[in-house]
């Protein structure tokens, strides 16, 4: 993973060397030569796709965006990339949300589900109907698939309602908790003070959060919507249409992987696409 990357220059590998450092651990020899199960750990998955992906934006030569936004862990690396913070930082943040992460998904057995061919509305009015349970609307992806999270009774009760209101597929995914859910509240609390404790400039550009899928440059409101990601849904379905709606056409995917790619295809067919 990455090893096209790090042989391209010598600032790359620096980053690489200080990611190491900051993790505390052998990041880039995982990366470079790990199993797939190495790579699958939670503390290692996510510093490594917001190392990939930041240093894929360094390779950019004259990268000025006019709006940036990530899914997920994305919004750390697009954070970044709009100068709002260091890759220090960033890293030192992903790696305080990956730990924290995982503390929650020990507390509670849960779980998440992708929920294909139905409504946005319909996925969520069944998710209310769920009692003494929790789950909940997790990810907007696109129109007609939308990821569900909760608890693992919840989920898989809503699941057979969804499937019985007419749902291409409700699959359980193989995830270890309940991510964007009202579970990650440890993990929210954890994040919240790391967050405050990290320095966050004004970014050179609107950043369009998860938590509101609305463009943002005042530094308070970054933070706060940052926080609450973890317990709230990820609405890149909205976040995107926003985009599009403010003067958006030309989409440029960076990570690992081009599931973006596709994910934008189908909220906005006119959107000029691409992936480095």
């Amino acid at each position: 993973m990455a090893k096209d990357l790090f042989d391209q220059s010598t600032e790359i590998q620096k980053m690489f060397a200080m990611a190491d450092e900051i993790v505390g651990f052998g990041l880039s020899k995982i990366m470079f030569e790990g199993t797939d199960e190495e790579l699958k750990q939670t503390k290692v998955t996510q510093p490594a796709i917001f190392l990939h992906s930041v240093a894929k934006a360094t390779t950019l030569e004259n990268f000025k965006p006019d709006m940036v936004a990530g899914h997920s862990l994305g919004e750390f690396s697009a954070l970044v990339a709009s100068g709002a913070m260091t890759f220090e930082g960033g890293l030192t943040l992903v790696l305080k949300r990956a730990i924290a992460m995982q503390k929650a998904c020990e507390l509670v057995d849960s779980t998440m589900a992708a929920v294909l061919g139905l409504a946005d509305e319909v996925v969520e009015a069944i998710c209310q109907q769920i009692e003494g349970e929790i789950v909940v609307p997790a990810n907007y992806n696109c129109p007609g698939q939308l990821v569900i999270s909760g608890t693992v009774k919840g989920v898989e009760m809503a699941c057979e309602m969804l499937k019985a209101a007419g749902a291409k597929r409700a699959l359980i995914l193989p995830v270890g908790g309940a991510f964007h859910s009202p579970l990650m509240e440890p993990a929210r609390l954890d994040l919240e003070k790391a967050i405050l404790e990290t320095l966050i400039s004004k970014p050179v550009c609107p950043i369009y959060q998860n938590f509101t899928a609305k463009p943002s440059q005042d530094v308070g409101l970054i933070k706060e919507n940052l926080a609450k990601q973890l317990t709230g849904p990820v609405r890149w379905t909205q976040t995107v249409q926003n985009m599009s709606s403010d003067g958006a056409t030309h989409f440029t995917e960076l990570g690992p992987g081009k599931v973006l790619q596709g994910l934008v295809q189908k909220i906005y067919k006119e959107a000029q696409i691409e992936t480095l």
